[in-house]
């Protein structure tokens, strides 16, 4: 398995955006506060968020010949694991045909729009602070379809759902992680 360092290591080597890298970060962050939940290795968990994008700038298209499945090949010369390229492969179901059934591949789905939606409403507030983000501030910004209107809602609905957790529960969950993380992701405010 690949450990964080290692992973961090080939996220620097892939990725120069900030932005995508705090998405990497932030994902990470919501898989190590759902790895025990599920009685799951917070390490591993974590490592598989921290890595699900890491090709996405070399390999923007999401497609078979894109992102994520040139990534998933680099990770296995890399020695990531069987376990681990099938997680960040099922992320993009849709391209790669291989559907979450574990509980770390349905966490990954869970969690992954649900961070971007996350920052998007810490960004639109005068702190920029994901601290000062509440889960009725979400769920106000969630109804409102014109905001953040690339983050499809019914497929994170649906992957909490998957997942056996309540819509406001996994809400809270992916936010408090990112509280917890809030400097690291760049959202600790002005």
């Amino acid at each position: 398995m690949l450990d964080r360092d290692t992973a961090w290591g080939i996220v620097q080597e892939y990725t120069q955006s900030d932005t995508l890298r705090r998405h990497m970060l932030a994902v990470e962050a919501a898989m190590r506060a759902y790895a025990p939940r599920f009685d799951g290795d917070a390490e591993l968990w974590g490592v598989v968020g921290l890595l699900h994008d890491f090709d996405y700038e070399k390999y923007p298209d999401v497609s078979a010949g894109g992102h994520p499945v040139m990534g998933s090949k680099i990770l296995k010369e890399r020695g990531a694991t069987d376990e681990m390229i099938r997680a960040i492969l099922s992320h993009a179901e849709s391209v790669t045909g291989v559907t979450p059934q574990s509980d770390m591949e349905k966490a990954l789905v869970a969690v992954d729009e649900l961070t971007g939606f996350i920052v998007a409403v810490a960004l639109v507030r005068p702190s920029k602070s994901v601290m000062d983000v509440k889960l009725r501030s979400i769920k106000k910004k969630w109804k409102d379809k014109s905001f953040a209107a690339p983050v499809d809602r019914a497929e994170i609905e649906h992957a909490a759902a998957d997942l056996g957790i309540p819509l406001d529960e996994h809400i809270q969950t992916v936010l408090s992680a990112m509280q917890a993380n809030a400097d690291q992701l760049g959202l600790a405010g002005a």
